[in-house]
C-alpha cells in the first residue's frame, strides 16, 4: 500500500553544505517515490532554491534557514499540514523532536552521534546544551520511535544513550556507481579528500601529510573536492605549509567529475573527526581506490576492512602520514587493497537500502 511519507532534514542535495548524509536521504526518498509512495521532503531554504519543487517524484518544501527549519517542522506537524502516514525525522545532531506534536508514527534516522563535534562547531555553552538535547532529551522523546542507524558503530553509540538495541535498525549506504575502466590512475603519486570543507572534516591533516611527504615525493598531489565555509582557512594553511603547487581545490563538482577524480587517485584520505559510515569510502572503492581513515571516527570501522580494503589508524597526523606513505610507496600492497576493495564494495546497493526503508516504514505504520 502506498504511504504518505514526510521527511524532515535540514538540507537537500543542492544545498551548498550538502554531503553524504544528504545523498543518503535523497536517494532513499527518490527510491521510495519510484515505488509509488508519496514523499514530501521538508528542508531549509537557501539562495537560488525554489520554495516548492518536485524532483524525481519527491516534493521539496523549503522553508526557514539552518535553525528556522526546526520550529517550522514542529508547527507543520501540529497543524498536520502534510497529513503523513509516517514521519522520517533526521537527527543530524539536533533532532526535530516531532514525537512531541505528531499524531503519526516517527522513524528517527541517525547517521552518527555528535558528541565530539559539538565543541568543534559551537562555543562551550551551546555545545553543552546541544549535547544534552542529543544525548539526554532526545532518547526520552523518541522512546517509542524506531531508530535507523547507518552502521553498527552508530548503533553501539546510541545504545550508550539508553536506547534499546532492538529498536535500532541498520540500513547501510549503497552505491550506484560503476568502475571507470577508461580512467587511468595518475602517473604521479596522488591523494584525494572529498567532502564538505568544515572543521570537523579535518582536511588539515591531509595537508600536513602532503607537506611531510613532498620532500620524498616531489611530484605528490592532493585533490580537495568539495566546498564549505572553512575553505579560506584551508587555503591559508596550504600557503603556510608551502605546498601550493601540490594541492588543487576543485570546489563542488559534478557526479561524473567526482568519480573521475576518485578513479584517478592512488589513495583516498578521510581524516574526518566523525562519520556515520563514510559514503565516499564506498564510492572510491568502486574504482579500486583504497581509503585511509581514523578508527575514532566510528563509521569507517564498518565501511573499511582494515588492511584489506583500506587502512585504519588510531589518531594524529603522524600515524596518518605513515599509513599514506606506506600505500604510496608499496605498489604491491596498494594493488592488493585496490583489488580487494573493488570486489568488496559492490555488495552495498541503494536498491537494497530503499527496500529496507520501505519495510521499516510499513512496519511503523502497522504498529
Amino acid at each position: 500500500m502506498p504511504l504518505r511519507v514526510v521527511i524532515f532534514n535540514w538540507r537537500d542535495m543542492h544545498h551548498p553544505e550538502a554531503g553524504g548524509a544528504e545523498k543518503y536521504i535523497v536517494t532513499v526518498a527518490e527510491g521510495l517515490a519510484r515505488r509509488g509512495h508519496r514523499i514530501t521532503f521538508c528542508t531549509s531554504a537557501y539562495p537560488g532554491a525554489l520554495p516548492d519543487e518536485v524532483v524525481n517524484g519527491v516534493h521539496y518544501v523549503r522553508r526557514g534557514g539552518r535553525f528556522g527549519i526546526y520550529p517550522r517542522a514542529l508547527l507543520s506537524s501540529v497543524l498536520s499540514l502534510h497529513r503523513p502516514d509516517v514521519v522520517i525525522d533526521v537527527q543530524n545532531g539536533m533532532p526535530y523532536l516531532t514525537p512531541l506534536v505528531s499524531r503519526y508514527p516517527v522513524v528517527n534516522l541517525v547517521h552518527h552521534v555528535h558528541k565530539e563535534q559539538w565543541p568543534v562547531t559551537f562555543g562551550p555553552r551551546t555545545a553543552r546544551a546541544g549535547w544534552w538535547v542529543e544525548s539526554r532529551l532526545a532518547p526520552k522523546i523518541y522512546r517509542n520511535a524506531t531508530y535507523v542507524a547507518v552502521s553498527d558503530s552508530t548503533r553501539r553509540e546510541l545504545t550508550t544513550q539508553g536506547i534499546d538495541r532492538e529498536r535500532i535498525v541498520i540500513i547501510h549506504n549503497g552505491t550506484d556507481a560503476t568502475p571507470l575502466d577508461d580512467t587511468p590512475r595518475s602517473a604521479n603519486p596522488s591523494l584525494i579528500v572529498l567532502g564538505r570543507l568544515v572543521p570537523q572534516k579535518r582536511v588539515e591533516y591531509a595537508l600536513e601529510a602532503v607537506a611531510n611527504l613532498v620532500g620524498e615525493m616531489p611530484d605528490l598531489t592532493l585533490d580537495v573536492v568539495g566546498s564549505g565555509w572553512w575553505e579560506p582557512h584551508l587555503r591559508e594553511r596550504v600557503q603556510l605549509l608551502g605546498i601550493e603547487k601540490h594541492v588543487t581545490f576543485h570546489g563542488h563538482v559534478s557526479e561524473a567529475e567526482k568519480h573521475r577524480l576518485l578513479a584517478g587517485a592512488w589513495v583516498h584520505v578521510m581524516p574526518s573527526l566523525k562519520e556515520g559510515w563514510g559514503l565516499v569510502v564506498v564510492e572510491a572503492g568502486i574504482h579500486g581506490t583504497p581509503t585511509v581513515a581514523f578508527r575514532e571516527a566510528g563509521g569507517p570501522n564498518d565501511s573499511i576492512v582494515h588492511n584489506r580494503t583500506g587502512i585504519l589508524v588510531e589518531h594524529g597526523t603522524q600515524e596518518l602520514t605513515a599509513a599514506v606513505r606506506t600505500l604510496l610507496v608499496d605498489g604491491a600492497l596498494r594493488s592488493r587493497l585496490s583489488d580487494e576493495v573493488a570486489r568488496w564494495v559492490p555488495q552495498f546497493h541503494w536498491d537494497e537500502s530503499v527496500e529496507r526503508w520501505e519495510q521499516v516504514l510499513t512496519a511503523a505504520v502497522a504498529h
